[in-house]
């Protein structure tokens, strides 16, 4: 017997699917061309031939629009590193890292407007929903269970120091990690150098001062590997 969540949809249903598809598809080419604060509901239904009313039934607003983006932008990223980590064993802590770094830049290379949108200047008049929390921390769930697999494999030792002042209460836990240590502040310091790295090599601040963009990205791992207490 067929359950409800296999049924076919209606032709409706995949009508809307379409449509809303393409919306975001048009809107996606627009933040290469125009930039997302400059993206418009009106000139995306302009570009499909649509009336704006229409495009409104969809997206009952510009900052809808960006969400959708948003969304599928850190989930796009989220699910690249993910997929370069779980290939790699799960005895290896630093390559698993490594991995997950490295997927990280490559998606970010291959999709600079997208990650702009995701790691560049804020939209003006655009606040972020909470629809946007759990997407964004897709890689950081990642780097966090590189060292909750090697704390159980004793082969990290969370380092001294108390972060409960610093680190968003509950954080911790809900990543599986031991509180009252220096750890909390040691991922969040991988997190942002990652990103930090990449974001300087996207925007062009580290060109004419590194030659070698792959060999300084992998340099800049392996530190932040160390800083949190992989092994070398």
């Amino acid at each position: 017997m067929t359950s409800p969540r296999s049924a076919p949809r209606t032709a409706r249903e995949r009508v809307r699917a379409q449509l809303t598809a393409e919306i975001v598809d048009v809107a996606r080419t627009h933040l290469a061309t125009s930039g997302a604060a400059a993206l418009s509901l009106r000139a995306v239904a302009r570009e499909l031939g649509m009336v704006s009313s229409a495009v409104y039934r969809y997206f009952p607003s510009r900052d809808d629009l960006l969400t959708r983006l948003i969304v599928e932008g850190y989930d796009a990223l989220g699910e690249a590193v993910e997929l370069a980590e779980g290939a790699v064993a799960r005895e290896d802590l630093v390559g698993r890292w490594h991995a997950a770094c490295a997927a990280a830049r490559s998606w970010a290379l291959a999709h600079p407007h997208e990650y702009a949108l995701l790691y560049g200047s804020p939209v003006p008049g655009y606040s972020a929903p909470q629809d946007t929390i759990a997407p964004a921390g897709r890689v950081a769930v990642v780097l966090a269970g590189v060292l909750r697999d090697g704390i159980a494999a004793g082969a990290v030792t969370p380092p001294p120091g108390d972060d409960e002042a610093s680190i968003a209460p509950g954080l911790l836990d809900t990543l599986g990690l031991p509180t009252g240590t220096g750890l909390g502040g040691r991922l969040v310091l991988a997190w942002s150098g990652l990103f930090g790295a990449i974001g300087f090599e996207l925007f062009g601040h580290t060109h004419n001062v590194v030659e070698d963009h792959g060999a300084h990205f992998r340099a800049v791992c392996s530190r932040l590997a160390t800083e949190v207490g992989l092994p070398a």
